[in-house]
């Protein structure tokens, strides 16, 4: 039997993956700050489901993690999904500082945590989500953006990694455009996409052994276009919400 386990999966895009692996037949281990979550999710499938208060932002995430692999009865597929963003047009230290500790600290931690599980295991699938905004540095949102360039960049370099030491790992970076979850409440984005539907698109790409995916096809196309404009102008353009 598969086991995938999904680190913030208490509510929007990894609450809605996690229910569809466990419709699909696999063992889930959820993750989560909010113990409360994890329990009422357990309580839809108690003989599949196995659960782990774990917070990436704490020394003992790792820790936490291998107690939710040695519940689950191990891992093929690991899905960081936790992440936190805030517009910030006034550059409030303490909100960027606060983004890169969960973005990259906590992101880093959980990472390298499967990395080394999987190289030990023999292998295994390692995906997280990251987002289009590392696309290019958002005024609006600047710790926000550059915390999800750095993950891209990241998983490259785990990627070449495992390549250098002939490891069987896969990875999977999903980047998703604006999607109706609680980070984004309160605010009028466009083409904003249900998690459900977000959801369906990263099991796809999962399946497919997808090395990135741009959910969807629209801000694919909106990607395309953004890289090809001139840092110049780029810098010149007042993109944000209200």
């Amino acid at each position: 039997m598969k086991r995938v386990i999904i680190i913030g999966a208490t509510s929007g895009i990894g609450y809605e993956v996690a229910k569809d692996y466990l419709k699909m037949g696999w063992r889930v281990g959820v993750a989560g700050r909010r113990e409360d979550a994890l329990e009422k999710f357990r309580s839809m499938a108690p003989n599949m489901v196995e659960i782990q208060p774990l917070d990436v932002t704490r020394d003992d995430a790792p820790e936490k993690l291998q107690i939710l692999i040695d519940k689950l009865g191990g891992m093929n597929l690991f899905l960081l999904s936790s992440g936190i963003g805030s517009q910030n047009l006034e550059l409030k230290p303490e909100i960027e500082i606060n983004t890169a500790r969960t973005n990259v600290v906590g992101f880093v931690r959980m990472v390298t945590a499967a990395f080394n599980y999987f190289k030990q295991q023999g292998g295994g699938h390692l995906a997280v989500i990251s987002s289009i905004a590392g696309t290019k540095g958002l005024g609006s949102a600047p710790a926000y953006s550059a915390t999800k360039r750095f993950q891209n960049s990241y998983i490259n370099a785990l990627a070449q990694l495992a390549h250098m030491e002939k490891l069987n790992i896969r990875f999977t970076d999903i980047r998703p455009g604006f999607v109706e979850t609680d980070l984004l409440k309160d605010r009028d984005y466009p083409l904003l996409m249900k998690p459900e539907r977000v959801a369906a698109h990263i099991i796809k790409a999962l399946n497919r052994n997808k090395r990135i995916i741009m959910i969807d096809r629209r801000y694919a196309i909106i990607v395309f276009f953004w890289r090809m404009i001139p840092l110049w102008i780029w810098e010149r353009l007042p993109i944000k919400n209200k």
